[in-house]
């Protein structure tokens, strides 16, 4: 049953006495080209392991299974949940889990090389990034849609009025790309905003000697992004410190938090957070 057409969808969520609810930003694919594409920007193949958050009605869920994927399916809805299992292969591919993603343990559940992929709940987008990017140790990738206007801060670059701390934060712990735009028309109920599909491949992140101090401080440095950011810092770390760091990044102590690169706050955090092993790379993004 093709869910991604509206009539049929409407009379589907008639027939669970289900609806959208605003609460959990459920706006529903009803595009069936628009689904297709996301599978596969996501590369999902036969036997791929794959997390959808947020499935809904399932029609994501449907195409995946289509494409031979073990789907591991997290539902916060409880009519949605219960009627996801209606799409269970013969072979048993589907799981399904009733709760919410940010409060579950799924350690004993995913396996390596996991794709994660879904319409995000976009008020729940930078919680969820924030709490799976930095898992390599199950995540291959993710393909996930996001509001339009946020998924250009996740792939913008320096000196860009989109450029912030969650870029770097994105770029520390993957290579983003951008994969294309999806109407308000591709949606039932259609939302306010544009969307947009972004793919996250997961990489082996810089080395640091704490992940947790050099986040605090590009969240710090961004506070003020107009400000130099020797102005930024200076109430929270060595002066001293910062300056020697602007002088090995080359760009002058005048420079703006949004005029760093990844590898430019690495040299800077090596400085301000002087270790022994915390050495930064020049790697750039490939």
């Amino acid at each position: 049953m093709a869910l991604y057409k509206p009539s049929t969808l409407r009379a589907f969520l008639e027939e669970i006495d289900a609806s959208p609810k605003k609460s959990l930003s459920q706006n529903f694919l009803i595009d069936g080209n628009i689904i297709r594409k996301i599978v596969t920007l996501a590369g999902v193949e036969p036997g791929d392991f794959v997390l959808e958050i947020g499935p809904g009605p399932g029609v994501l869920t449907e195409e995946l299974l289509a494409r031979g994927a073990h789907v591991l399916a997290v539902e916060k809805d409880r009519k949605f949940a219960s009627a996801l299992t209606r799409l269970q292969t013969e072979d048993k591919r589907l799981t399904v889990i009733e709760g919410d993603i940010l409060e579950l343990d799924l350690s004993k559940r995913l396996k390596p090389k996991t794709k994660l992929v879904a319409n995000l709940p976009y008020q729940i987008t930078t919680p969820i990034l924030t709490e799976f990017l930095p898992k390599k140790e199950f995540f291959e990738s993710m393909t996930v849609m996001v509001q339009k206007e946020v998924s250009a801060r996740f792939i913008a670059k320096p000196s860009t009025k989109d450029y912030s701390s969650i870029t770097v934060f994105v770029e520390f712990y993957s290579e983003p790309e951008f994969g294309f735009t999806v109407e308000p028309t591709c949606f039932y109920p259609p939302p306010r905003v544009k969307s947009a599909v972004v793919k996250f491949k997961l990489k082996d992140h810089p080395p640091v000697s704490s992940e947790a101090d050099f986040f605090e401080m590009t969240r710090k440095a961004f506070q003020q992004r107009r400000k130099m950011i020797r102005s930024s810092l200076k109430l929270v770390y060595e002066q001293a410190s910062i300056d020697t760091g602007l002088e090995k990044i080359g760009k002058g102590l005048q420079v703006r938090p949004e005029n760093l690169s990844l590898a430019d706050f690495l040299i800077l955090s090596h400085e301000i957070h002087k270790k022994e092993g915390d050495l930064p790379t020049q790697k750039k993004r490939q």
